[in-house]
């Protein structure tokens, strides 16, 4: 008496139950005990093969990707003076992050610093470019722009140069982008901030004001900025530990 059929042998169909065989498969109709002996056996290690090759694929693609991730491209990645001028930069952007993070979210601190000045053209260009979209969209497109920019560049760092510390430092440039905006978002509450053309969000146009009376929430405007600065900064020390992870590979590469 032939065992039971836990797959079918020609379509591989599992049935809820294993079929006896007099049943017939019902995805293909198939009757069991038309099927010889020598084809189920072949018929079911050909299904197995072509499944441990598919997870094979899987595999190699997911092993791939995470190599992509942590691995420097090019010859030179391991060479010391390359390394040691990609340690600098970290360590630089740890110091500066640490200073940025550490600013009074309340009083727009930040926009002291020297990255609001780097920042600061970028968010009206995202309102030049955002125009055609309505007037929703233009002024959302400066706060969208200063953090999609280092984002986009970090895919095209990742996926067209296949260098991960240029993606982690891209990375890290939006978080800071969010500290940034953050005093901004916290400000359209009570509006005190000295804005670009010399006065404050209750003389002239304040985006996030605009934004919140759009959108509702404007009674927590202080609550979204501080959450936004807290986003931000965990978004710039995941950056930092990404780099930071793939300094630490290419430096053992290079001593393995």
């Amino acid at each position: 008496m032939p065992a039971p059929f836990a797959v079918c042998p020609k379509c591989g169909h599992l049935p809820p139950q294993p079929l006896g065989a007099t049943d017939a498969c019902p995805a293909c109709g198939v009757y069991m005990h038309k099927w010889p002996p020598q084809r189920v056996t072949k018929s079911v290690m050909a299904q197995r093969q072509e499944q441990d090759n598919e997870f094979d694929e899987e595999d190699a693609a997911a092993d791939s990707w995470r190599a992509n991730l942590l691995t420097l491209p090019g010859k030179d990645a391991g060479d010391p003076a390359v390394l040691a001028v990609r340690a600098a930069v970290l360590l630089g952007l740890a110091v500066w992050g640490a200073y940025l993070m550490t600013r009074d979210v309340t009083d727009g601190e930040v926009f002291q610093s020297f990255m609001h000045n780097i920042l600061l053209p970028i968010h009206e260009a995202g309102h030049v470019l955002f125009m055609p979209f309505g007037e929703f969209l233009t002024i959302a497109g400066g706060s969208l722009f200063q953090v999609l920019l280092p984002l986009a560049i970090g895919v095209a760092f990742l996926r067209k140069n296949r260098d991960p510390f240029g993606a982690a430092v891209c990375l890290w440039w939006a978080g800071i982008s969010l500290i940034d905006l953050a005093p901004y978002i916290y400000d359209a509450l009570y509006p005190q901030l000295m804005l670009l053309g010399g006065h404050t969000g209750e003389d002239g146009p304040h985006d996030w004001i605009y934004l919140f009376e759009t959108l509702g929430g404007l009674q927590h405007a202080q609550a979204w900025g501080r959450f936004v600065r807290m986003v931000g900064a965990l978004l710039a020390l995941g950056a930092l530990g990404w780099a930071g992870l793939v300094l630490r590979r290419a430096y053992r590469a290079r001593s393995g």
